[in-house]
């Protein structure tokens, strides 16, 4: 289910009368946890399949083979040949679907350079809907019980629930099975502070994603898609402008997210930590989409043999971890040279010693700047659809051009809200916070001031812009 539409905001009360209310302990004071698990899981594959009824085979063949592999790896002392297998079955449907058509297009681009007439067809499938979540997920799990991190799920149905758990299938975060499986299988009560603290993670969500991503990607949009015709003043606005949009639409889903898991009694993992305050780019993936950079870490950057080798090693190892993110993120060569520049640049943080380093005052400061700065320029190549439209873009902005500033005001003033709201919070000034500020009549006025918000500025029915990866 997309959470920014009017469809969400009738069927999720219902959604939490069957799957919370059910599983509450009944007169007898037996448990039905396993009924509101059942219902859970129902309602999760009938959401999935509203965007499209056949894609459910392909999300019931990812968790059928790492299910069996995973019970297969367990059993068995030398598995390696067994888990490749496994492995390979279930990244197929992920290459197939996202990256077949990318290599026969450079097939047929290098035939070309080579005067061969052969032209290879692409599939041009539409994308199975959260493809790359799930099953970055799944393959998480095999790996952990193939390492022997954790003993294989042998219930069919809670494994069902920890691959398709709804509100996090289309756009993450990736959860640990190590993390998720144990609240599967716990019961679970209605808790108030949960519930309430659940409430403030889904509005502020959601007014991120309605009110800010998406007002913001209006202008966005007008301006990238004729880039050439702007200065570069407007060109650089539009660029911070992106900035806040790709993270307010990103962090929007994820504190959405978070926000029903609570209500419905499960915690996961927080994907956002403020990015724009980290003071290097090695910081910001600290802080941003959490759950990919600690997949990144525990199952690419590990196995290729993290910092436990020479320098030269360990640098050549990062650089390879950032260009499988870029990969993972899309089937072109802008994703792909964004994840390569974000590994050259944490390679020469590591190189300077700045990866570790803490500053404060004015030089604090300064770092959070040029790490903005950095990410920014970086997102270029993220948002544009061609290498050549990025280097265009970035050629552009030596023309200052003229710019009207009228068009950008109530654009920054949504910044300025977002970045009052992280400001606020990174440095615990309770008495500048929004949804958690010291006094209650603050707090319940930024709550009817973000619903009025969300009903008169929020564009609802957008796409999420990682539901494409």
């Amino acid at each position: 289910m997309i959470f920014n539409t009017f469809q969400f905001l009738w069927a999720f009360p219902i959604i939490f009368f069957l799957v919370v209310l059910i599983g509450q302990r009944d007169k007898l004071g037996l448990r039905n946890r396993k009924i509101g698990n059942y219902v859970l899981l129902a309602v999760s594959y009938l959401l999935y399949m509203q965007w499209e009824p056949l894609y459910v085979l392909i999300l019931l063949w990812v968790t059928f083979i790492t299910y069996i592999g995973a019970r297969f790896l367990e059993k068995t002392k030398n598995g390696r040949i067994a888990f490749i297998l496994f492995l390979i079955l279930a990244l197929s449907p992920l290459f197939f679907y996202k990256y077949y058509d990318f290599v026969i297009i450079q097939l047929n681009s290098l035939f070309v350079s080579f005067r061969e007439k052969t032209v290879l067809r692409g599939l041009n499938w539409a994308l199975p809907l959260g493809i790359s979540f799930y099953t970055l997920q799944s393959v998480g799990y095999l790996f952990d019980v193939y390492k022997q991190r954790i003993r294989a799920e042998k219930n069919w149905w809670d494994y069902m629930l920890f691959v398709s758990f709804f509100p996090q299938i289309a756009s993450g975060p990736i959860s640990k099975a190590k993390d998720l499986l144990p609240q599967i299988k716990a019961d679970r009560q209605l808790n108030y502070a949960q519930i309430v603290d659940g409430l403030k993670w889904l509005l502020w969500g959601m007014f991120l994603k309605v009110v800010v991503a998406d007002n913001l990607g209006l202008r966005n949009n007008l301006v990238f898609n004729d880039f050439q015709s702007h200065g570069g003043i407007e060109l650089v606005l539009c660029m911070i402008s992106y900035a806040f949009q790709i993270y307010c639409d990103f962090a929007g889903y994820s504190f959405m997210a978070m926000g029903v898991g609570k209500i419905l009694g499960f915690e996961l993992i927080n994907n956002f930590n403020r990015p724009y305050f980290s003071q290097s780019v090695t910081e910001f993936w600290h802080r941003w989409h959490i759950s990919l950079s600690l997949w990144l870490k525990d199952y690419v950057y590990i196995t290729l043999g993290g910092n436990r080798c020479s320098k030269i090693r360990n640098y050549l190892n990062i650089m390879l971890t950032f260009l499988v993110s870029g990969i993972w993120h899309g089937a072109n060569w802008t994703f792909i040279i964004w994840g390569g520049i974000h590994g050259v640049f944490q390679v020469f943080e590591k190189a300077l010693g700045y990866n570790k380093r803490i500053s404060v005052g004015m030089v604090k400061s300064l770092r959070i700047l040029i790490t903005f700065v950095l990410v920014t320029f970086a997102w270029v190549f993220f948002r544009m659809p061609t290498l050549n439209d990025a280097i265009l873009f970035l050629g552009c902005l030596v023309e200052p051009g003229t710019v009207n500033i009228k068009e950008y005001v109530f654009p920054l003033a949504l910044i300025l809200i977002v970045f009052w709201k992280d400001f606020s919070d990174e440095n615990q000034l309770k008495s500048l916070q929004l949804l958690d500020n010291k006094y209650k009549m603050v707090r319940w006025t930024i709550y009817y001031l973000l619903l009025f918000s969300i009903c008169v500025s929020g564009v609802f029915g957008g796409l999420f812009i990682y539901s494409g990866f």
